[in-house]
């Protein structure tokens, strides 16, 4: 045991004189394995940053929620043109199913609109999400009111000129003024601001932070639905405990009689659940991380081209001091150990620079973005030592081995 702890304080001391003596050879060599492991670790940190702060956002819904809505939120092997002619999803489907169909918490309508202004007296926020939509979507939203309430399902009925504002808008309109009660303008209409939401933070599209809702019957006074209309959906989330593939398949049932489809005729409608939302977006998430080690890869093979560069150098320009160990009784595990311990400490050395490079740039990053938490786990953390050390190992493993099987008396004629 001696013996090793020995060899590897020698091969750590031949590692720092080769860092000292040949500065930049050492350092063009590094620099590929630095960058590899940089390469890697931040991708896989950047993703993971992501991948948390969008399953954060959804982790106050039920995965059961459906969208029931011309568009598909995922993949589809329904034609573009098919999809095109499908029919809006309209108020009056969200009250069919309101009616009709049992074991639902809460349902919402909702319109997709485009930004508008909001105005205050002199101040006004350009481009904001206004979110028509009915009060069911309380109930299925993790909404957190901070100020003032939500509106009432009779107020959302007949279609009042309230609003409730996103944290961020609210800030922005009204900087620290207190906006319960306040007449601003959206839409070009008078709206009276009824509540403000808490801060929710970042997550898939527009931060909630950063919109403002109103009923969708105010919005559809105005704007038109239908097929030449603004598109909408259908929210619902079932209670707990239905079995989910039962009530799908009743709400499918109900929907396609109400709309007149016939037995061979294919649904004109889609249902996105978002358990299917979250694993798509695992799906692009894993994509990612395989892109990411596929660029990586070859600055990984770069890196490992330099550290076995350097050793066969190394083995070179020490080839007299091998021989003259070799004689002294020094046996050949010992030589290919020395090497291969000097080839991995060089390795470890370059990943712990580019470990401490994306350490420093998550702490910048997260400095500078609002809302968002980059995240260095110790498990990319000891996945780039360990890649380090691997590549450390195979890049040292043919010039140590080749080292070991040196003659001592060539390897001194060889060294004079």
């Amino acid at each position: 045991m001696l013996v090793y702890l020995r060899l590897f304080k020698e091969s750590f001391s031949f590692a720092i004189n080769a860092l000292r003596n040949n500065k930049l050879r050492t350092f063009l060599s590094l620099l590929g394995i630095t960058i590899g492991i940089f390469s890697i670790i931040a991708v896989l940190a950047a993703v993971d940053s992501l991948d948390r702060s969008i399953k954060d956002q959804l982790s106050g819904l039920d995965k059961n929620t459906m969208y029931l809505t011309k568009y598909s939120f995922g993949p589809t092997d329904v034609p573009r043109w098919q999809r095109d002619n499908f029919p809006q999803a309209e108020h009056d489907d969200f009250e069919f199913i309101q009616r009709n169909v049992p074991d639902i918490d809460a349902i919402a309508y909702v319109i997709f609109g485009g930004n508008e202004n909001l105005k205050y007296e002199g101040n006004t926020v350009t481009g904001v999400n206004i979110t028509p939509v009915s009060n069911g979507i309380y109930d299925i939203e993790n909404f957190k009111v901070e100020q003032g309430r939500f509106y009432t399902e009779s107020e959302s009925i007949s279609g009042a000129n309230v609003i409730v504002l996103g944290s961020d808008t609210a800030k922005n309109l009204f900087d620290d003024l207190n906006p319960i009660g306040k007449t601003i303008r959206g839409f070009g209409r008078k709206l009276t601001v009824i509540g403000v939401l808490k801060k929710m933070g970042s997550g898939l599209g527009d931060s909630p932070d950063e919109r403002a809702y109103v009923p969708a019957n105010f919005v559809r006074r105005f704007r038109n639905g239908g097929v030449e209309g603004l598109p909408g959906a259908v929210i619902i989330k079932p209670e707990k405990g239905v079995d989910i593939g039962a009530f799908e398949s009743v709400l499918k049932q109900k929907y396609r009689a109400y709309r007149g489809l016939k037995a061979d005729e294919p649904d004109n409608f889609f249902v996105n659940k978002l358990s299917g939302l979250t694993d798509f977006v695992d799906g692009i998430i894993g994509f990612l991380n395989g892109a990411g080690w596929v660029i990586s890869a070859f600055s990984l093979l770069v890196g490992g081209f330099g550290i076995a560069n350097i050793m066969f150098v190394s083995v070179r320009e020490r080839t007299n001091l091998i021989g003259i160990q070799k004689s002294l009784g020094a046996k050949n595990k010992f030589i290919l150990f020395q090497f291969l311990f000097e080839a991995i400490i060089l390795s470890v050395l370059g990943g712990l620079i580019g470990i401490i490079m994306v350490w420093l740039i998550s702490l910048a990053a997260t400095a500078m973005v609002d809302d968002f938490e980059f995240i260095l786990s110790l498990g990319n953390i000891f996945l780039g030592f360990g890649l380090s050390t691997f590549i450390g190992l195979i890049s040292g493993l043919v010039p140590a081995f080749s080292a070991s099987r040196l003659d001592p008396v060539e390897a001194i004629r060889t060294g004079m």
